[in-house]
Order: structure tokens, then C-alpha cells, then sequence
């Protein structure tokens, strides 16, 4: 009977050699960092008037946001926009 299936580890070598992993160093400068996660990713129907106020104090801010509008980052504030806010960004014309 032949073997049907890779060799074993083929696999997994293929699947973690064509991951890029990206640069998140971004992060251990960004203020939500030092703030804690409950701000930017709050309850639904909470408000994220504070997240927004710490976001724009943030030097790290626009890489937040690119990094959350290349990922696709569905929850919480990142950049210092909303998830509503950043679906209409992303579906606005450039």
C-alpha cells in the first residue's frame, strides 16, 4: 500500500515557511500598552471616548491604525478610530 500523506513535518514546514510574521514593536511604545486593554476593548454599547482621548495623545498612533487596517481588525479601537469607524474608512475611496 503507498503512502497517501507527507512525509512527516513536511507539512508544518510548509505551512510556518510561508507565515510572515509582522513587525509588532510598534507596541511596546504605544500608550495602550501602558494603559491596559479594557479601554480599547470595551463591552459593546460602552463608551470608547477614553480610548479615543489616549489614542491621540499616542506617538505610535498611525501604525496602529495601519497595522489594524492591513489585519483587518474587527474589534476594539485601534489608531484611534471605532470598528465603525474604521469600516467606513476602508470602504471610502482613495
Amino acid at each position: 500500500m503507498s503512502e497517501r500523506f507527507s512525509a512527516t513535518g513536511t507539512l508544518l514546514g510548509m505551512f510556518t515557511d510561508t507565515i510572515t510574521t509582522p513587525d509588532l514593536t510598534w507596541q511596546r511604545e504605544a500608550l495602550c500598552a501602558q494603559t491596559g486593554a479594557d479601554f480599547f476593548f470595551p463591552e459593546p454599547g460602552s463608551s470608547v471616548r477614553d480610548a479615543k482621548r489616549i489614542c491621540g495623545l499616542c506617538p505610535i498612533r498611525s501604525a496602529c491604525l495601519e497595522y489594524a487596517l492591513t489585519h483587518d481588525e474587527r474589534f476594539g479601537v485601534w489608531g484611534g478610530l471605532s470598528e465603525k469607524e474604521r469600516l467606513h474608512l476602508r470602504r471610502t475611496p482613495s
